[in-house]
């Protein structure tokens, strides 16, 4: 079986006999070398090339998961293997005495991590950074990590409420299927993407059950709604309720076979997050009552017949656009399911509303067929938008408990990974700019800290080369000028859009800055950001608008007439005065516009202020290959993303170091009874009051001093190698005896 992978991988590198043949024959003398080695720091010499050798040997005998020093790399069976993720093997890693003794897996990293929270002197929060491209098993992982927190939390004994504990560890476990059906979509590289980014707090109590939890999200794709890329789907929750729902629900929303929907392209093709009674059973889980969940899949029904209202430009451009003919009938069933009048929703579609002038006079402009797509497509957003945010705050009201019932967390980062497509927008920016900040996070962390702590210990250190993406992050973000800077002053000032303009700002502005370029062989206006994982090419045109997220208020006017209970409470009516003096435009503030990359940058901020408050556990995930087939490791494509994220680097700086290092306030408070036992012993009475001899008293303390020296070194034997702390401070030296805990 082994032969006919590597032949499979071989042959297309490589399709001569002879050539074949040596490949085999190294390839088997690599997997005698490399498959038993569980940590790369153990490869000898630590190279691109050995790593690269170690992970493919071990593929080779189905083992995924191999240590890297302080973080675990992950590489995607891209097939089920329950045995990996059974209940049992989580009770074995939890109850594991020494963790270091078990073969790398995820449950390592989540193991090390829970006995992490109550062990460290202070206590410290845990977060577990799950990253890797589209497709490499990001938000599988996560899952795996809350089952196993959801079991081992539920294992122990506690005096009371345990009856609630397990409510809130199912709640916690039937979030993730609810936000995969909103949140997920298959797009090429992946049939489940994350189109949103969730960092998830798991809180614990004293007894280290989880008692609550917390979820946090940023930046929905909420343009998969109205706009999928070739061969690519909605939202999954979308066909769910398409194939799913009961005959009856189907005939009520008009979703029948024989109607096809222009936002649900590619319906025929089957996954297995299409599973509709999942979804509904966790909402039930959740707290969401059959009516509410009816009522929701009743709106998203409406945003499909939403799309199919096609226009036709008018021959008078001063009248509005007319409907095609299905399209009327696709406009009646969207008002009837969204329940707002038939009439005003297609004037609000094709007639725009204009106020100027100092009396505030109101014009109404038809507009053209393009604009009436832009504003039923942005209706559709607006839409889906609070939908998903409601439906996370409705998650965290049900698994979320107050403050004072939890003291620490362990938090779960699961955002979308690096993404390069044919063509690229501000919604590719904006994940791409997310990667760079959390490769920033382990650089800075890990790779530069870490070493410039040897330095000033004045520890004998040659410094190991890695790839610093500060400049990249300056041209995307940076001060006073960048990327994002020259697309709020564009909202702002609203300039016009013109892709050109705003691509000869960009290239003036940043000149100086080598990660930025352009493709000069392309015709629209684009840009090219040379990324840590690779260069990607943005197209321009549209990126302003979408920045500013515009959403016309007679379209937010429209939904708050609504007679639907929940769109009322997703679009709560603005009060207003009454008294027209109070309400002169002279003394009202203009509201600041909030951009999307403004709002984005905001929250990711906050994420990295979590973060840098946490001990972090890096879990680096590997695709295999491009076709996200099994039993297939491409070399090449596993080697870009090695040198990508830095893993050889990792490696070299774990082999060299120090794996544990603790705060000396931190040793003092664990180890400072064994001192003062010391000094109390070396003044005791005399050995005559005593009774014992000097030679028994000697012997006795010799003893005792080595009993220490065993217990501190098994301490050390047991910590994370993630507990980085000065390799200096590791030596206990005083009068009498000598503890040194390194490698």
């Amino acid at each position: 079986m082994h032969m006919r992978r590597v032949s499979g991988t071989t042959a297309h590198d490589n399709g001569e006999d002879n050539s074949l043949g040596k490949e085999v024959e190294s390839f088997l003398s690599d997997q005698q070398q490399f498959s038993c080695v569980n940590d790369l720091t153990r490869v000898n010499p630590v190279t691109t090339t050995t790593v690269l050798k170690c992970l493919q040997a071990r593929y080779a005998i189905d083992v995924f998961y191999t240590n890297a020093g302080c973080s675990l790399v992950a590489i995607n069976p891209f097939r089920p293997v329950q045995p990996l993720y059974s209940q049992e093997l989580m009770k074995e890693y939890h109850t594991a005495a020494h963790l270091q003794e078990l073969k790398p897996h995820i449950f390592t990293v989540a193991e090390e991590s829970y006995r992490n929270v109550q062990s460290q002197i202070p206590l410290v929060n845990q977060s577990i950074i799950v990253s890797g491209e589209s497709g490499a098993g990001k938000t599988w992982t996560s899952r795996c990590l809350m089952k196993f927190y959801a079991t081992v939390a539920a294992s122990s004994d506690v005096p009371e409420g345990s009856i609630t504990v397990e409510r809130i560890e199912q709640r916690v476990l039937d979030s993730n299927p609810v936000m995969e059906a909103f949140g997920n979509a298959c797009t090429l590289r992946n049939n489940n993407s994350s189109r949103f980014g969730k960092y998830i707090q798991l809180h614990l109590n004293r007894y280290q059950l989880l008692t609550s939890a917390s979820i946090q999200t940023f930046l929905l794709e909420k343009t998969r709604v109205a706009y999928q890329a070739p061969q690519e789907r909605n939202f999954h929750i979308f066909y769910q309720i398409s194939k799913g729902a009961t005959q009856d629900e189907r005939r009520e929303w008009d979703l029948l076979e024989s109607a096809h929907f222009c936002w649900l392209p590619n319906s025929e093709k089957t996954l297995e997050e299409d599973c509709f009674d999942v979804t509904r059973e966790a909402m039930t889980h959740l707290g969401i009552d059959c009516f509410t969940q009816n009522n929701v899949f009743k709106m998203l029904a409406g945003l499909l017949h939403l799309g199919n209202i096609q226009f036709c430009q008018s021959e008078d451009e001063s009248q509005p656009c007319e409907l095609e003919d299905l399209a009327k009938g696709f406009a009646r069933t969207a008002s009837r399911l969204l329940k707002v009048p038939g009439e005003q929703l297609l004037d609000t579609l094709r007639i725009r509303t204009i106020t100027a002038g100092r009396q505030r006079q109101v014009f109404r402009k038809p507009c053209l067929k393009a604009m009436c797509e832009t504003r039923r497509d942005c209706l559709a957003k607006v839409i889906y938008a609070r939908i998903f945010d409601w439906l996370v705050s409705v998650i965290n009201g049900s698994i979320c408990a107050p403050t004072s019932k939890w003291s620490n967390f362990i938090g779960l980062l699961d955002v979308y990974g690096f993404e390069s497509f044919v063509e690229n927008h501000l919604e590719q920016l904006c994940i791409n700019y997310a990667n760079e900040k959390l490769q920033q996070h382990f650089v800075s962390h890990f790779l530069k800290e870490q070493q410039e702590e040897y330095a000033e210990e004045g520890l004998e250190w040659s410094f190991v080369n890695y790839q610093d993406n500060q400049t990249c992050l300056d041209a995307i973000e940076g001060n006073p000028v960048s990327i994002f800077s020259l697309l709020n002053e564009a909202c702002r000032l609203n300039w016009t859009s013109d892709a050109r303009q705003f691509q000869s700002r960009l290239e003036i502005a940043l000149s100086k800055n080598s990660c930025i370029s352009r493709d000069k062989f392309k015709k629209e206006p684009n840009f090219i950001v040379s990324h840590y994982a690779g260069s990607v090419c943005y197209r321009v045109e549209s990126m302003v608008e979408k920045n500013k997220d515009p959403v016309p208020p007679e379209l937010v006017l429209l939904l708050q007439q609504s007679q639907d209970a929940l769109i009322q409470r997703l679009f709560p009516a603005e009060a207003t005065n009454s008294n027209p003096e109070e309400n002169d435009t002279k003394t009202q503030a203009k509201p600041a516009l909030v951009t999307v990359v403004s709002k984005f940058k905001g929250s990711l901020e906050q994420l990295m202020e979590i973060l840098h408050s946490t001990t972090p556990h890096y879990i680096r995930c590997i695709k295999p290959n491009a076709d996200c087939k099994a039993a297939l490791f491409r070399k090449e494509e596993v080697l870009h993303q090695l040198e990508a994220c830095g893993i050889v680097e990792t490696v070299n700086i774990s082999a060299a170091g120090f794996p544990v290092r603790i705060s000396f306030g931190s040793f003092l408070e664990r180890y400072g009874l064994l001192k003062k036992l010391q000094k109390r012993n070396l003044k005791a009475p005399s050995n005559q009051e005593n009774g014992f001899s000097p030679d028994t008293e000697n012997a006795f303390l010799g003893f005792f001093f080595h009993s220490c020296k065993k217990l501190l070194l098994s301490t050390a034997a047991s910590l994370s190698p993630s507990n980085t702390l000065h390799p200096s401070l590791l030596v206990l030296a005083e009068p009498g005896w000598l503890v040194e805990v390194g490698r």
